[in-house]
């Protein structure tokens, strides 16, 4: 019989211990794996409570909701088609060139993005129950997206326009009757929403134009149509004044709609309502900003059959001025659409590019604080369109056919929707120091 040393006993404790180790690695890393792997209740219900809910929630105006694992499960590998092309959540800007910074940001991060592959790679697991987070609250029906901000359950005053009935078959049609505001003392604004009245109103409105008609002492009033007040189309919450800034509402005043309707395979009556937020009686915000049209091109446009077509447009500022924010406007083959700056020192700076125009969002870009354009007077804001009339834009109807400029869904425009803040040229420096000053104390930090 072979006597046990102290020697072989060690080797044979150390081998076992070893075999051991091996047996449970796999265990281990199967173990890291799972925790590595990205669950809906851990890691995927977090990103879609804040950039996707805002459309995919129950009656709302996305194609299905995202709430729960059980609604988002069946649209995995679209959901990963979509995300991963960056069409969804819908968000054109450039990110390679101009301003990155926006208060209304819901573009994913690459993290994100990443995050929500691996999850449907890894065959789109549900989760812990316990890891889900609370149900975000969103208003019953639209519900209003300002009021909230405001502690109220609506605005302070809703103009209506007239019902529309849209029947199911129908060339477009334009609704442009007049809207008394019923203001009967001074007011200034601070926010306003438009939206259809209905959820079904979406389905035949293309957009939806408040023109404000007002006679205001001191101020000569410009030829032609009153100024713009707020525009809305699809995709847009509404605009939101920046502090310290409004729009200024008269007695006497009135809306002149300019409400685009088109045909949705069925007959559907609508009418567009716009919520106004006032700042308290008392009030008076410093600076008064202002929707302005910025055209490339506007009343013509020559884009011939199969071709890329680009468009230029100048507008001078009259006196310095903020950007507030951005909205390019095109149609069915619009592709892309550039704002510069060309500084009176002759330096051109890119405000936005939007790269992938879609039509079916049209998103107003809002600058953050720290980043919104601080531009001189005699700044010109130079607006560049390019329009793919060829097969390879996927919205193009028909590109055998030449495309001019008009209203029609498939007619063509070419424009950007900017706010701007004028000042006078102390108010502006102060702004100028103001940024300087922050910008320096980034810096430090």
């Amino acid at each position: 019989m072979m006597r046990l040393t102290y020697g072989h006993a060690r080797n044979l404790a150390v081998g076992a211990w070893a075999l051991s180790a091996a047996l449970m690695l796999p265990a281990a890393a199967a173990a890291a794996d799972a925790a590595k792997t990205p669950t809906f209740t851990r890691d995927i219900a977090p990103i879609f409570q804040e950039k996707c809910e805002a459309c995919h929630r129950p009656d709302s105006m996305a194609p299905m909701s995202l709430m729960t694992y059980t609604e988002a499960r069946p649209w995995a590998r679209s959901i990963k088609a979509r995300v991963g092309d960056r069409q969804m959540p819908p968000w054109q800007i450039d990110r390679t060139v101009g301003i990155q910074k926006f208060k209304n940001d819901r573009s994913l991060t690459d993290d994100q993005v990443e995050t929500i592959v691996r999850w449907v790679d890894a065959g789109a697991p549900q989760g812990d129950a316990k890891d889900m987070p609370a149900a975000k609250h969103w208003p019953d029906g639209q519900g209003w997206n300002f009021a909230a901000m405001f502690g109220q359950k609506e605005p302070d005053l809703i103009i209506k326009s007239y019902d529309f009935t849209m029947p199911a078959v129908s060339q477009d049609v334009w609704d442009k009757r007049i809207t008394p505001s019923g203001i009967t003392e001074p007011r200034w604004v601070r926010a306003i929403e438009i939206r259809p009245e209905t959820l079904k109103g979406r389905k035949i409105t293309h957009h939806a134009i408040a023109y404000l008609e007002q006679t205001e002492p001191g101020v000569v009033a410009t030829p032609g149509l009153p100024a713009p007040f707020m525009e809305w189309a699809v995709g847009k919450q509404g605009e939101m004044m920046r502090p310290d800034t409004g729009k200024l509402l008269l007695p006497g005043s009135k809306f002149h709609w300019d409400i685009h309707y088109s045909q949705a395979g069925e007959e559907i009556t609508n009418k567009v309502e716009m919520g106004i937020y006032f700042y308290p009686k008392g009030q008076e915000p410093k600076y008064r900003t202002a929707l302005s049209l910025v055209p490339a091109a506007l009343g013509t446009l020559d884009i011939r059959p199969n071709t890329v077509a680009v468009e230029e447009g100048f507008t001078t500022l009259r006196e310095a001025a903020r950007i507030e924010s951005f909205q390019a406007h095109m149609h069915l083959r619009g592709k892309a659409m550039m704002v510069e700056a060309l500084l009176p020192s002759g330096q051109k700076q890119v405000i936005s590019l939007v790269s992938d125009f879609n039509f079916n969002w049209m998103t107003t870009y809002v600058y953050a604080d720290e980043a919104a354009p601080l531009l001189p007077k005699g700044t010109i804001l130079k607006v560049t369109a390019w329009h793919d009339n060829t097969s390879a834009k996927k919205s193009n109807p028909d590109p055998n056919q030449w495309v001019g400029w008009g209203d029609r869904t498939v007619d063509e425009m070419a424009h950007a929707w900017i706010n701007i803040v004028y000042m006078k040229d102390d108010d502006f420096k102060i702004e100028q120091d103001k940024r300087r000053a922050k910008e320096t104390t980034t810096l430090q930090q």
